[in-house]
């Protein structure tokens, strides 16, 4: 308990701080009232003005948030309450404000926006839609937009020009994806006017929950096609029908994880006419047959995902939404495609990709708002240095949250559920249920039907209704059934009359593993001091309570004789129930840790990757870097052939020749003869001071400006290319990386470690590209740039998948045996086929 207090009382001198400074913007308002209102939009060039002058936001603060107030009063009839000033000092300050649903969020993000933009740098608002984006953009946009500051919108469907036009304006709404897409795209331009944003300066993100944790265990993906045969897809499928459980694989609840026994093994063997299916050679095989199990057995239609338009869409396990254009990865995807007697798409390749927490911590500034942050604390403050300061309500929360009521069998508790809907609607007082999959929300639907109770149904197949329909969810006689997060971000007004019915009834159907979400669910009842009551209903056959040992539950309401008529309501079972969400919430975190772990390795490569992109794309001369590349290029081919370790005798003077005449300069430009008698460093001078001589003569059959661009052209297609395969090489990396753990080793340190090797010889081979075409390549006066591979967004939310135009790369196949094309004289397997393998 002392530590609970002391973080609750934390939290209390924090509140009270901030109640200090909502005081002081308070005592403005009576000044801001006499302003007329050219003089209150003056004040926003007068802030820039002191600003510029070397004031800081923090002393700006006070007067900039009684401005924002004020204009509020005029242009949207609303007025912050003291509590929303606190939350927005708070937002400014780089933390999450929790705030109960209803208590004004997005009213209160207006203040600390306006603030943070009066540094002119760019100030974005993520939502967790493009609804939300657009409602938000518009309404708030004319109160931003009468003090003086402009407003863009930043939508999937925008062409580059419209969103770098967006991306100007002070203040920019757009979806976590949109922004993180466009970071990833714009790190793939050619041209450096192709670019739509600008440096990340400060982000609120709306919903910040559902975004930085919920959606943080899946990166964002820009991906190109890989030619791979989907006939093994379909024989494993086959093969997976002809099992039964427990006999030829055993199947963990818990962990959902799918093995094959000893029966099952030579059922494969037998199947697919082979010796042994753990032999190296029938690794892919085995990949496919553990795939397809797991489509057949853990993947389960209209839960996991829908078929749609002969499709598979996948559904977010957190909103019930449908995902359009997000593909599970690894061949899984292709497993249900079999599993469904659809066509099979072809597996895709990675051209870029990153996590959002590492998109998001690349704001010089992070702030954002929820109703639900406290459970997750920890998680805020390790990976985003934010805090979470819970801001008290504007007027006393009188909501009435009963104790769960737990049913021995699902039968029962939907009975239960349909007769508690029933009795209320029969008052007129609106009830809205919370489902977590699509399937029980449609289940329930026809119950409803059946008892001749008209409703609304929400759920992943109809969202476009979504934020209309929960508007009215507090009407008389209202019956909403939504999947949790259906309408998240959309206010519920009590109809007339409604409070002296009891306010809204919000009945859950089952706990969700993340308390939050539940808490998200009782929050749409009760807002600024409404009257309301919530109420759980769970039976002994949820999944939460199958994976968390209730049978000792079942068996003693099955042994004091109670039928599934008669629930139980009790502390004990509410609280088992609260720690196993306690236990699934710890995993989720680890898991969401460990992606950011290995992401980590990635990102600090990526940063070195764009960051030199940049450099290639601003810089008007790339001669001194590219003369730095051919430089290390030649010191390593000179210390791996004259290595100064070794006596002069065993020194292979030839080997260097052979590898300059072949990649460098044009046949008999070095000899041996040159090279005897020096040191190896001396060697490295004399030929690079021929290839200097042979670029000015390169230089001089040329203009400048198509130097220029030939550097350009040549540098960021060996950049791109040795990127793209050096993503996809890390990614099958890290597929394998856990058997490691079989050695005793760690697989974290063994990715890290294998990861750091693999882009120093990426570099390397960068390097040596750019060299080879630079002096060996025929110019000819039509250069382009041009992009290495095709590619399209990946998006993990509904909003579509936007292609992008790209021409296809060539590959060259070298057979083993083959004299290297790096020109060593080596055979390839010897040489760089070491290394590819």
């Amino acid at each position: 308990m002392g530590l609970l207090n002391k973080l609750f009382d934390a939290n209390k001198r924090e509140v009270k701080r901030l109640k200090k400074m909502a005081d002081q913007i308070d005592a403005l308002s009576s000044e801001m009232e006499k302003l007329s209102d050219d003089q209150l939009r003056a004040k926003t060039e007068e802030f820039k003005q002191r600003h510029q002058n070397g004031e800081s936001l923090d002393d700006l603060l006070i007067e900039a948030f009684a401005v924002v107030r004020e204009g509020a009063r005029r242009v949207l009839g609303l007025y912050p309450y003291k509590v929303q000033l606190m939350g927005g000092i708070a937002l400014h300050e780089g933390n999450i404000a929790e705030m109960k649903t209803g208590e004004g969020k997005t009213l209160t993000a207006t203040m600390p926006v306006y603030l943070n933009a009066l540094a002119g740098k760019g100030v974005h608002v993520v939502t967790v839609n493009e609804y939300l984006a657009s409602r938000d953009a518009t309404e708030m946009g004319k109160l931003y937009e009468f003090l003086g500051l402009t407003v863009g919108l930043n939508l999937n469907s925008m062409s580059k020009e419209e969103k770098k036009e967006a991306y100007q304006a002070d203040i920019t709404y757009g979806t976590n994806n949109e922004f993180g897409f466009d970071y990833l795209r714009d790190n793939m331009v050619l041209y450096k006017e192709d670019k739509v944003q600008r440096p990340l300066y400060y982000a609120v993100i709306d919903e910040v929950d559902s975004i930085l944790i919920d959606e943080a265990r899946t990166p964002l993906i820009i991906s190109g096609q890989a030619e791979k045969s989907t006939q093994l897809y379909i024989q494993a499928n086959a093969f997976v029908k002809t099992l039964k459980r427990d006999e030829d694989y055993t199947y963990d609840e818990k962990t959902k994880a799918v093995l094959l026994t000893e029966e099952g093994i030579n059922k494969a063997e037998k199947y697919f006419g082979i010796d042994n299916l753990f032999d190296l050679k029938h690794v892919t095989l085995n990949h496919h047959i553990s795939q397809a199990l797991k489509a057949h057995v853990s993947m389960h239609r209209d839960v996991d995902y829908v078929v749609q338009d002969g499709e598979i869409v996948i559904v977010d396990q957190f909103t019930g939404r449908l995902m359009k254009g997000r593909r599970y990865s690894d061949g899984l995807h292709q497993a249900i495609e079999a599993k469904e007697g659809l066509k099979i798409q072809n597996e895709s390749m990675t051209l870029a990709t990153i996590t959002f927490q590492n998109y998001f911590r690349m704001y010089a500034k992070l702030a954002g708002m929820t109703g639900t942050a406290k459970t997750e604390e920890e998680e805020f403050r390790n990976i985003y240095n934010m805090r979470v300061i819970v801001i008290p309500t504007n007027k006393p929360v009188i909501r009435e949250d009963r104790p769960d009521l737990i049913y021995a069998t699902m039968e029962g508790k939907f009975r239960a559920v349909v007769e508690d809907i029933y009795q209320r609607h029969m008052t007129g007082q609106p009830v809205l249920v919370g489902t977590v999959a699509i399937e029980t929300s449609e289940l329930l639907s026809k119950m409803l039907t059946k008892k001749g109770v008209r409703h609304n149904v929400l759920n992943a197949k109809n969202h476009q209704r979504e934020a209309e329909i929960i508007a009215h969810a507090g009407e008389k006689g209202a019956v909403t059934i939504a999947t949790n997060m259906a309408g998240r971000g959309t206010d519920i007004k009590l109809g007339k009359g409604v409070s002296e019915l009891g306010g809204l009834a919000v009945i859950g159907t089952e706990r969700h593993e993340s308390r939050r979400i539940d808490n998200q669910l009782r929050g749409r009842s009760g807002r600024q001091g409404d009257p309301g009551v919530t109420q759980f209903y769970l039976s002994m056959e949820d999944e939460l309570m199958r994976r968390f040992g209730s049978d000792n539950l079942k068996n003693m309401m099955s042994r004091l004789g109670m039928d599934d008529s008669q629930p139980i309501q009790s502390k004990m079972v509410t609280r088992a129930v609260e720690s196993a969400q306690k236990r699934v919430e710890g995993n989720n975190f680890d898991a969401r840790k460990r992606l950011l772990e290995y992401d980590d390795v990635l990102r600090q490569q990526r940063e070195i990757i764009y960051k030199q992109r940049d450099e290639v794309l601003e810089s008007d001369n790339l001669r001194s870097i590219i003369e730095n590349m051919i430089r290390s290029v030649l010191e390593r081919v000179v210390q791996s052939h004259a290595s100064t370790a070794e006596d002069e005798e065993q020194w292979n003077l030839q080997g260097i020749v052979d590898y300059v005449n072949a990649n460098l300069l044009p046949e008999g430009d070095v000899t041996v003869e040159d090279l005897l008698g020096k040191e190896p460093d001396e060697m490295v001078d004399l030929i690079f001071s021929k290839v200097q001589k042979r670029y000015d003569e390169k230089e001089e059959s040329l203009s400048k400006e198509q130097m220029r661009e030939f550097e350009k052209v040549i540098l960021l297609r060996a950049v791109d290319s040795k990127w793209i395969d050096h993503i996809d090489a890390m990614e099958q990396l890290r597929e394998g990386i856990h058997l490691r753990a079989y050695g005793q080793i760690d697989p974290l340190r063994e990715y890290q470690n294998e990861g750091y090797q693999m882009f120093e010889l990426m570099i390397e081979a960068i390097e040596e590209e750019t060299a080879k075409y630079i002096m060996k390549a025929e110019i000819h006066s039509n250069l382009e740039r041009q992009e290495v591979a095709k590619g399209q967004a990946v998006n993990p939310k509904e909003d579509g998948e936007k292609v992008k135009r790209q021409p296809f790369r060539k590959k060259v196949n070298i057979g083993r045996n083959d004299p290297c094309p790096c020109g060593s004289g080596k055979k390839y397997k010897n040489c760089h086929g070491k290394t590819a393998g």
